[in-house]
Order: C-alpha cells, then sequence, then structure tokens
C-alpha cells in the first residue's frame, strides 16, 4: 500500500509533501539552557569545527548538517541534545512555569523531559513516565547527562497511572506525546512504513485514547494537556482529540506557532469531528523542510 498517497488529499502540494517525505532530514540539536547558553554553545561548536545554521523561529535550536553531534564534547557534557527540529515543539506549547507540576506519560528516551526540564529551570515536579524498562535506561542516563535534579522517573502503563506516590495531588500540566504509527518520521528512518497496517493504527489509537484521557484526570481544573504524534494519521490525531472532548470536559484551544502549519481536519475517510480539533496544528515535511508532526493544546474546565 502506497501510505503517503492516502494523506495526499490533506495536503496543500501533494507532489512537494511526496518530494520531501523522500529526502534525508536534516540533523539538529536542541542547546540545553540549564548547563549553558546559547552564544556559550555555538562558540563550542566553532572551537570543536562543527558547522551550523541557527533555526529562525527558535534560538536554541541548531541545524548541523554535517556532523554527527553525538561525537562532540559539547554533546558529552549535556549542552546539546539531539532532538529533531519540530520535536521541540510540544514542550514550548506545553510552557511550563519554574515550580508547576508537570506529567510526561510516555517520557522516554527523554528529548522532551529534558526540554522540559530547561523551561521549569529545573524546579518545581518533572514525572517521567515510561512503560519500556530499556528505554527508561536511556531517558535516566539523558536526563543525568543533561543535569536534570527535578524529575521523577516512573514505569507504569500511562492509562494505569497512579497520582497515590506523589501525594494524590493533580498536575498542572501534561505532554502527552503519545506511542504512534511514526509515519512522520520517515525522512529519518526511510523504513518507518514498510510494516506499516491499518489494524496498527487502529491498534495504537485505543491505546492513545487511554494515556490521554488519563493525563487528562490526573490534571487540575484549569490545566494544560498538549496532545501530540509524529504521525500524520487523523485516525491517531484528531479522532483521539475528538474521543477526548466528547468523554472529558476539555477544550482545544488555539495556540502561536511560528512554523507554517496547517490546521487539524475536521472529517476524513466518512467520519466527522468536533469543529474544535481545527486548532490542532499539522506541519507537513514540506513546509518547513523537517519531518512531519501533529500538536493540539487542550484546557481542562475550571
Amino acid at each position: 500500500m502506497d501510505v503517503l498517497a492516502r494523506y495526499e488529499p490533506l495536503v496543500d502540494d501533494p507532489a512537494a509533501f511526496r518530494a520531501a517525505c523522500e529526502r534525508p532530514l536534516p540533523q539538529a540539536v536542541r542547546v540545553n539552557t540549564l548547563k549553558t547558553t546559547v552564544e556559550r554553545a555555538r562558540r563550542a561548536l566553532d572551537e570543536a569545527g562543527v558547522d551550523y545554521d541557527p533555526v529562525a523561529w527558535n534560538d536554541t535550536l541548531l541545524r548541523v548538517p554535517d556532523a554527527k553531534p553525538g561525537n562532540t564534547w559539547p554533546y558529552v557534557h549535556g549542552w546539546l541534545y539531539g532532538q529533531e527540529e519540530v520535536s521541540a515543539v510540544p514542550a514550548l506549547v506545553c510552557d511550563p512555569d519554574p515550580g508547576d507540576r508537570v506529567f510526561d506519560p510516555c517520557a522516554a528516551p527523554g528529548s522532551k523531559t529534558t526540554h522540559l526540564a530547561a523551561l521549569m529551570e529545573d524546579e518545581g515536579l518533572l514525572v517521567a513516565n515510561d512503560s519500556n524498562l530499556g528505554r527508561i535506561s536511556a531517558l535516566r542516563s539523558n536526563a543525568e547527562r543533561c543535569g536534570l535534579t527535578n524529575v521523577a522517573v516512573t514505569k507504569s502503563d500511562a492509562r494505569n497511572f497512579s497520582l497515590k506516590p506523589f501525594g494524590g495531588e493533580s498536575f498542572d500540566r501534561a505532554l502527552v506525546d503519545v506511542p504512534c504509527s511514526c509515519e512522520g518520521t520517515i525522512r529519518k528512518n526511510p523504513d518507518a512504513l514498510d510494516e506499516w497496517t491499518m489494524d496498527h493504527v487502529e491498534g495504537v489509537a485505543g491505546v492513545q485514547r487511554g494515556i490521554l484521557g488519563r493525563a487528562i484526570e490526573c490534571t487540575r481544573p484549569g490545566g494544560t494537556v498538549v496532545y501530540s504524534t509524529c504521525t500524520f494519521a487523523p485516525e491517531e490525531n484528531e479522532a483521539v482529540l475528538d474521543f477526548a472532548l466528547s468523554e472529558y470536559d476539555v477544550d482545544v484551544v488555539d495556540y502561536e506557532l511560528p512554523l507554517e502549519h496547517a490546521p487539524g481536519v475536521t472529517g476524513w475517510d466518512g467520519e466527522e469531528y468536533d469543529p474544535a480539533v481545527e486548532r490542532a496544528k499539522r506541519i507537513y515535511p514540506h513546509l518547513n523542510d523537517t519531518g512531519g508532526f501533529f500538536c493540539a493544546k487542550l484546557e481542562v474546565a475550571t
């Protein structure tokens, strides 16, 4: 099955979309502001002879087209985190304050966890959960390398996450970056669609609904829940939001995104979704020369 062809009706320029998906993804790193400044990180890369290009929409991101950032001393010392450019969007949309209680239910290997901690200035409580022990090992290693001290790492199925170990107190914010069919990672992983099936999309969508629902339940009234994926599939994106809107007292709210994007789709394959899902953002590879991504911001009713 030509998986990408099913999404051509959703994009403004199908030919550009297909061409972008076939090009390798530019490498990028995020400066870890808990350990250094953007200026110092750039000087360190200059001294290491690593070429980079600033990313216009966020100064903590740098593209490194001709290097492997993991081989540089700034990376080893936790000054840099290798992170796909659009992967930085959810933490910025979550926008935690220092001192907040934040829930990251699908945290490993830690790109968004470490980003959240930096935005929180390493203050408050950041619960980084995952269900996979091997991935948790990577999460803990990355948290240590980046100098995080406000992170509590837990292992559980996020659909059944318990607040009891944390005093039963709800979170101020949650960043729900769920497991998905990973269609948007095709530029980084050219074989990402080799095992694609509709059964998998439908199955993982059920998991996504459970994780998002539990995150909403764990977030206080007036709190923020960010939902994100790296897939184009409306079954995993807008349909999951539509479920949350029907089952919980939440709303999808608009937010500023300094990247070219498309709105959420309100209908797909004969299904109609709540009009509020249009406030979500779809980022296609050809729009900003990035990976594909989906991000929505929800607010829990007071």
